[in-house]
């Protein structure tokens, strides 16, 4: 069991402003997040999301025939479940611990519920599902025109 590090040490979770810090503060859970650790399953209800403080959680697309590739990575600056609030409680991706540490989660029912509220933490959420976009076109895009050597060093 490693140092509980506060929970504002995940950039999402210091963006909030004071209101919603105050809210959410009580229901985050301080979980330890092993090196392979499973967050979530492809096609699996998601029961809570997720927001690393200092370790780093691969996405992995899950293809039919059992075989995976890496969409994205997420640290401290983001969460992980992104699918709970974008309109799905499933999702086609695979959650694996990938440098272990520890993070937060939060119920599925809570997040959705802050998220329909319509308010700053929408607005947070959706610039990060941005972010997160990016990273993964920007991957898809490495991993099309670079060199090994190129995709190791991202």
């Amino acid at each position: 069991m490693g140092i509980q590090l506060d929970p504002r040490s995940n950039h999402l979770l210091a963006a909030l402003p004071p209101a919603e810090w105050q809210r959410w503060a009580p229901m985050l859970e301080w979980v330890d997040l092993p090196l392979g650790k499973v967050l979530y399953e492809s096609g699996t209800q998601l029961d809570h999301v997720y927001f690393p403080t200092n370790a780093i959680v691969s996405l992995l697309y899950v293809m039919e025939d059992g075989g995976s590739a890496e969409i994205s990575v997420v640290g401290n600056e983001g969460l992980v479940g992104i699918a709970l609030f974008m309109g799905g409680g499933t999702t086609p991706s695979r959650a694996v611990v990938q440098s272990a540490g520890q993070g937060y989660r939060l119920r599925a029912r809570t997040m959705k519920d802050e998220f329909d509220r319509a308010g700053p933490v929408m607005h947070l959420l959706l610039r990060y599902t941005q972010a997160l976009i990016t990273q993964m076109a920007q991957t898809a895009v490495c991993n099309r025109h670079h060199s090994l050597d190129q995709q190791l060093c991202r």
